[in-house]
């Protein structure tokens, strides 16, 4: 039986707007971290990127020119870069100045925009999502630095979230990728030179599941995968899992109370100790369902039982 263990909700978001739907939790230095407000309401066309302080939950909002779907720190201060409608940029938060470098993602299809992704090296690897979440036209995209190309891997996922890069024995990569109305996490051998993905093989498989996988990453050893379970209905909690990827068995559940759309998972590090960040969302909730789940939107914070190995918790885009 896995172990069961409680978030604790946060103080932020504190606006109707940032609680929408806040995804894409980045940690930055120790006390620290990015988050992006994908859309400020079911209406908004313009989301922002957001600096949280964990010791003392102060929270900084800075709008952008659209609706983001990551962003990510740069090598330059104060400046990150973004996937944000359907355009690539670089967003510096001390000016507010918003800087596109590779637009028309998605050129052939309509009706999608830029949605999960992972940085690895000077590479990008990132999704999009069909915004009637319905049709198998939205892109699986490399942004290779090498030579500043934009690669399609794919051209028919719907929603594609959690993303993570795993280095193979043969000293290959693999890259793991949810798209999340399939229900599940796949991987692909990953070849960023040649611009290629190999054939996928199904890792996790959610069918059944109250819950749709959203948001995942890697522990900090590589040997597990913690997975934000979106859950639509109402219920009482939200559940972010740990899975062990050699066996596929649940060992952790981190709940969250009163708050059942998990997005996306994040380990940061306040004070030194490991620790994990959960978003989530208030999408698609009535103003019913919402007193009834009263921290949804919230951001949270649970303990966690694993080694950290004291590198960085994520790769930033070297620019």
């Amino acid at each position: 039986m896995p172990d069961v263990r409680q978030a604790l909700p946060l103080s932020v978001p504190d606006s109707d707007a940032l609680r929408f739907l806040p995804e894409g939790p980045i940690p930055l230095q120790d006390g620290l971290c990015s988050w992006v407000g994908i859309q400020h309401g079911s209406e908004a066309t313009t989301g922002s990127l957001n600096l949280l302080d964990l010791s003392t939950q102060q929270n900084q909002s800075y709008d952008l020119p659209g609706r983001p779907g990551f962003a990510f720190p740069c090598q330059s201060p104060d400046q990150f870069v973004v996937g944000c409608e359907r355009s690539l940029g670089f967003f510096d938060v001390k000016t507010g100045a918003w800087d596109p470098f590779c637009e028309g993602i998605d050129a052939g299809v309509s009706n999608t925009i830029i949605n999960d992704g992972v940085c690895y090296e000077d590479n990008l690897i990132f999704g999009t999502k069909d915004l009637e979440f319905a049709t198998k036209k939205a892109g699986l995209y490399l942004y290779r630095g090498s030579d500043k190309e934009l690669i399609r891997l794919r051209d028919d996922q719907i929603c594609s979230n959690g993303k993570a890069i795993q280095h193979t024995a043969d000293g290959g990569l693999r890259l793991l990728d949810i798209d999340t109305p399939t229900r599940q996490l796949v991987a692909y051998p990953l070849d960023i030179k040649s611009g290629s993905i190999g054939s996928a093989e199904v890792i996790l498989d959610f069918q059944g599941d109250h819950g749709l996988p959203d948001g995942a990453i890697l522990t900090p050893d590589g040997s597990g995968v913690i997975v934000a379970m979106f859950r639509p209905e109402v219920a009482e909690y939200g559940e972010t899992r740990l899975y062990d990827l050699a066996s596929g068995e649940l060992k952790f559940i981190w709940q969250t109370a009163g708050s059942p759309q998990n997005t996306c998972p994040a380990l940061v590090r306040v004070g030194g100790d490991l620790k994990l960040l959960i978003t989530t969302a208030v999408e698609n909730m009535s103003p019913e369902d919402q007193q009834k789940c009263p921290n949804a939107g919230r951001l949270f914070l649970a303990d966690v039982e694993m080694d950290d190995l004291g590198g960085p918790l994520s790769d930033c885009f070297w620019a």
